[in-house]
């Protein structure tokens, strides 16, 4: 419960950080696919990441869900002999970037939202 919940704080940081930057709500549905959808491949959603080629290993540490869904499945495997072969990062590490991220996130996307909101 407590991961869904840092989960869900560190992905409506992005999505701060991503909508502060869009000027309606039509362009970010139409953004938000290509968004996320390189995100759940990169991420792992779908398919295995243990081991990938160079170019996309640093597009996978760039992404966000990354961190989220190693932390989740960390969390979810812990004292399971498959612990080593499903999850990438100690879910320590992958706390850590979250909510470095999540700061990071969070203060510049309110930053340039209030400086939109106030160029109106």
């Amino acid at each position: 419960m407590v991961v869904g919940v840092i989960v869900c704080l560190f992905a409506g940081a992005f999505g701060v950080i991503i909508l502060s930057n869009l000027p309606s709500r039509r362009t970010a549905d139409q953004i938000f696919p290509f968004i996320m959808l390189p995100q759940f491949f990169l991420a792992g959603v779908f398919n295995p990441i243990k081991i990938l080629p160079p170019y996309l290993d640093i597009l996978s540490r760039i992404s966000p869900m990354r961190y989220a869904v190693d932390l989740t499945r960390g969390i979810f495997y812990a004292g399971n002999v498959d612990y080593p072969k499903v999850v990438l990062d100690t879910p320590l590490l992958n706390l850590t970037i979250m909510v470095a991220a999540f700061l990071v996130f969070l203060m510049i996307g309110t930053f340039i939202f209030v400086r939109s909101e106030r160029n109106r």
